[in-house]
């Protein structure tokens, strides 16, 4: 399989102070990594696809990397994470699921006390589409105050024989999270759920 071929990428960083309530003491950091890359795919239905996840585990670890650089780089404040992908118009939404393995496993690579299932999302759409990428704590999939998501696009983005790849990780729960449920406090990070 050819290597990705990266047209660009793009670096989100968000800070949270508050939603409506107290400005928290601390503020919540959200990271996007997009990086948009031709679909080697686009335009013909291909049986053989699966080859193009060995291909993509290296750029989703840089992706990674340079996400918890813009988190302060330290792996060790990142509780939260997620991944999804854009295919462009000429593609199918298999090829967003190529981004599964290298998505996920580069954040487990990355961040040593990560555990749990590494939410994702796809969707098939163009330039300017937007993504709800999906977000829950790194070691525990069941603690509530960390199912988020973030929302990411780009305006020229994915075009048709495109797609574009995501990562997002977060310093903690929601700012205002206060709904009951598992505690990050009470993980036993047995099983990736609790």
């Amino acid at each position: 399989m050819p290597e990705p071929v990266v047209r660009k990428t793009a670096l989100i960083v968000e800070e949270i102070f508050h939603e409506g309530g107290p400005v928290a003491d601390k503020p919540l950091r959200r990271a996007a990594m997009l990086c948009v890359i031709k679909n080697p795919f686009a335009g013909a239905y291909v049986e053989d696809i699966a080859g193009f996840m060995d291909d993509l585990k290296p750029l989703g670890v840089d992706m990674a990397r340079k996400l918890v650089d813009a988190l302060g780089g330290d792996a060790s404040v990142v509780e939260g994470y997620g991944k999804g992908a854009i295919i462009g118009t000429a593609g199918e939404l298999e090829h967003g699921a190529l981004w599964h393995v290298p998505g996920g496993y580069s954040m487990r690579e990355i961040l040593p006390a990560s555990n749990a299932i590494v939410p994702s999302t796809k969707k098939i759409g163009g330039p300017g589409t937007r993504l709800d990428v999906p977000v829950t704590h790194c070691n525990a999939s069941y603690v509530r105050s960390h199912f988020d998501a973030m929302e990411v696009g780009l305006a020229d983005g994915p075009k048709a024989d495109e797609m574009m790849v995501v990562l997002v990780m977060t310093t903690g729960p929601r700012i205002h999270a206060r709904v009951g449920g598992l505690k990050a406090s009470e993980i036993k990070g047995e099983d990736g759920l609790r």
